[in-house]
């Protein structure tokens, strides 16, 4: 059992424009590629997505961003509670908006979202976590991840991150 809580609720939720603002992260790491003993080897990306509760296909961490934090300490908060990871916050990928099906309230009656997302460069794997119960960790190049994506938004974060990692290195 996990000594961290996830948050839950709206109560602290953030709303601009009829949206509900959310954060979340890329979480990636380098692993070794080496197919025939060559030092020189090239490092291979991999991105940690998550399984969702509600369905097929995976996902990247993200949830609601909270009165008391910053976007990116929703972000970082996110990727401890879904996916059980921390690391540096890198750069922002960008904003994205999306319509949820499954988040829409008072303040947001049509679902609507837009999450500022951000590539996380993972330096722990936590045993345990909030909702490790519900969620499954899964580590993939980006092939892989694109072809996994759940929703459309997130293959489309998935591609611009690729760009910034290919300008980073």
């Amino acid at each position: 059992m996990s000594e961290l809580v996830a948050r839950t609720g709206r109560l602290q939720q953030r709303y601009e424009g009829g949206c509900r603002l959310v954060a979340g992260c890329i979480p990636y790491k380098f692993r070794d590629h080496c197919e025939d003993g060559d030092a020189d080897s090239a490092k291979v990306v991999e991105v940690l997505m998550i399984n969702s509760p509600s369905g097929p296909g995976l996902l990247f961490p993200k949830g609601g961003w909270e009165n008391d934090e910053t976007a990116e300490e929703a972000a970082m908060r996110e990727a401890i509670e879904e996916a059980g990871v921390r690391g540096d916050l890198m750069d922002v990928i960008g904003d994205y908006q999306f319509k949820s099906k499954t988040h829409q309230d008072e303040c947001c009656p049509d679902g609507l979202c837009k999450a500022a997302m951000y590539a996380l460069f993972v330096k722990e794997e936590l045993e345990s976590w909030p909702e490790q119960s519900t969620r499954t960790r899964s580590w993939l190049t980006i092939p892989e991840a694109v072809d996994s994506c759940r929703h459309k938004w997130m293959e489309e974060t998935l591609k611009d991150f690729s760009s910034w990692l290919e300008d980073k290195m």
